[in-house]
């Protein structure tokens, strides 16, 4: 039997067609099925069809075949069979010049194989039926194509908000009517969105994207017995449209997680559920009915099931390695379909192990598509940005713990001055995905999560701007040695943004008094003044935030995240233990010019 190409335009519903008052056409016998959809109009007079079917086709005929004698119902029986194992989707009758009606013994053969038949009325010509499936296929192009782009346009959107990744997880969960995880390079569940749906199907999307994570983000060789199902194995392309980068799997195959891993996810399309392939999308075949029976013709047609024509085939795999082979590519994207719900897995970036899986009802035309665009996105947010090598870090690091100083390292990470940048998000703590966007965002790989707050060591050559969402403080540009410093003028910087809502500030690095007193000398006397309050370092933050504030209660107690009361109670026991008023501006500037030692 030959194999079908789906094309690319998206099926039509048989209950669209019949729908159109134009064509006046009527399901005459045959199992009325919302589902059973058809992806052409093909007219033919042959007695055997069978040849010159590719599969879902709405086959016209006037019976001009029809012998004299076919009334017993033996040819029709053999007809009929013969449209069915070649996997046609409907048979349309045309009523005159050669019938006044449908013959009763082909009506008794479409119910008995469950074909849906269409009676075309005399004014209704076959051209008119196929330019009426091109026009409803048309339609649904165009509805698929604007469903497509709304997708894109909210899921950059969500790119954009100051959680980028649950808001694209939530915008594809939103737009595919299903579930969306972000699965981290060790097969642990980062984030999702949408509805998790019960039984097998959490962990049979789970066991899905470790086909498509790398080996080394696997950190084990590749085994098709990783899974519950043995017959899971990844297989090369059909060759055929819809079906590219897909693996065969067996017909006794009916739930788990029998992966068919594909291609580049661009490459992917709608299955086309033919002979020794799940079902994993309504569109991709036509709907029928239960068991049609054996076929009666006696030319070894195999027996058709459910509304698919199933021929054994052993599973196919893409180029199968040696079992101790641990360099095995693994495929960007790969489907499967677990008690009914659609799965769909996406390998993000090259190779960093990060995995978005899908989990849908159904799979609806565009689906695919759709999850590609959230592919890229998550590729991009949950990518390590290459301000330097991952290399080059990772000795800096080494060389860090094994105690060289700062400065030496510092040459490792490409730049001679750097700023320190504090942050926090607005309206939630922040989580390591999203600490790893604002990272990529203000240029800097150098992230740390810490509470809630996130840290960023960014170079000096490029300026942090404010980012939605967040509320940033900044130091001043420094070398090395003077990182910890930094990290303080930041925190600080912090603070005064949170306090005064602003999106961002700057610690301040032009020159002031300190520069004409030698150092050793101010902070001698920076000593001798704070000496009460020294010990008490929340005394001293106090301080210099309430002056940094000049004495607002309110923005002080934001800033230090305090009651405002204990602000007050706070500035009344500095005011005490240093024996000096507060609301003297000559005793502020000095006590700021100690504090900033």
């Amino acid at each position: 039997m030959p194999d079908p190409s789906v094309p690319p335009t998206p099926p039509v519903p048989l209950a669209a067609l019949l729908a159109r008052e134009d064509l006046a056409l009527r399901q005459i016998a045959g199992p009325s099925d919302p589902a059973t959809v058809i992806h052409w109009a093909h007219t033919s007079e042959m007695a055997d069809p069978y040849p010159y079917l590719l599969g879902g086709e709405l086959l016209l005929t006037a019976g001009v075949h029809v012998p004299e004698a076919a009334g017993s119902g033996a040819y029709f029986d053999d007809y009929v069979s013969r449209i069915v194992a070649a996997g046609g989707a409907a048979l349309g009758f045309g009523v005159a010049p050669v019938h006044d009606t449908v013959p009763r013994a082909l009506v008794e053969a479409c119910d008995a194989y469950e074909l849906p038949l269409i009676e075309v009325p005399p004014r209704t010509t076959f051209s008119g039926v196929a330019r009426a499936v091109w026009q409803l296929m048309a339609q649904a192009r165009l509805a698929e194509l604007r469903r497509v782009t709304e997708a894109q346009q909210s899921l950059a959107a969500a790119a954009s908000r100051p959680d980028p990744v649950p808001a694209v997880l939530r915008q594809l969960a939103q737009r595919v009517s299903g579930w969306a995880v972000l699965y981290g390079p060790e097969g642990t569940e980062l984030a999702a969105a949408g509805r998790e749906p019960g039984g097998a199907v959490p962990r049979g999307l789970a066991e899905l994207a470790g086909v498509v994570r790398p080996v080394t983000a696997r950190g084990t060789g590749f085994s098709p017995s990783r899974t519950d199902d043995p017959a899971a194995s990844a297989g090369p392309a059909t060759g055929r449209p819809g079906t590219a980068g897909r693996a065969g799997t067996s017909p006794s195959q009916t739930d788990g997680p029998a992966a068919r891993a594909g291609g580049p996810a661009a490459s992917v399309g709608p299955a086309t559920d033919r002979p020794g392939e799940l079902a994993d999308a309504p569109s991709s075949r036509p709907a029928g009915g239960p068991a049609r029976g054996a076929d009666r013709t006696g030319s070894g047609s195999p027996a058709t099931t459910g509304r698919l024509t199933r021929r054994p085939a052993p599973p196919t795999v893409d180029a199968p390695p040696s079992p101790s082979s641990t360099t095995r590519p693994a495929p960007t994207s790969a489907t499967d379909t677990v008690a009914g719900t659609h799965l769909a897995a996406y390998a993000l970036g090259a190779g960093q192990g990060f995995v978005l899986g899908v989990a849908s009802p159904e799979g609806v035309p565009g689906d695919h598509t759709i999850a590609s665009v959230a592919a890229v996105l998550l590729a991009l947010l949950t990518g390590e940005h290459q301000s330097g090598s991952g290399a080059a870090r990772s000795s800096a690091l080494v060389r860090l713990l094994l105690g060289a100083p700062p400065q030496d390292v510092a040459v490792l990470l490409g730049a001679e001055r750097w700023v320190v940048v504090h942050a926090r998000p607005d309206a939630h703590a922040p989580d390591a995905v999203a600490a790893s966007a604002l990272g990529a965002a203000l240029g800097s790989p150098l992230v740390d999560l810490a509470g809630d707050v996130v840290r960023v060591l960014v170079p000096a050559d490029r300026e942090a701007q404010p980012q939605h969402g967040w509320t940033l403080g900044v130091s001043a540009p420094v070398s090395p040695p003077e990182w910890p410093a930094a990290d303080t003028q930041a925190a600080r910087a912090l603070a005064r943004a949170r306090a005064t809502r602003s999106a961002l500030v700057r610690h301040g690095s032009h020159p002031g008094l300190s520069a004409l007193v030698p150092a050793d000398e101010a902070e001698a006397h920076a000593r001798a003044l704070l000496a009460p309050i020294a010990d008490t370092p929340a005394l001293t933050d106090t301080l210099r935030t309430w002056l940094s504030l000049h004495g607002s209660w309110d923005r002080t107690a934001v800033a230090l995240a305090v009651h405002r009361n204990t602000v007050r109670q706070r500035v009344a026991r500095c005011a005490s233990l240093l024996d000096t008023d507060l609301d003297d501006p000559d005793v502020r500037m000095e006590l700021w010019f100690a504090l900033r030692q």
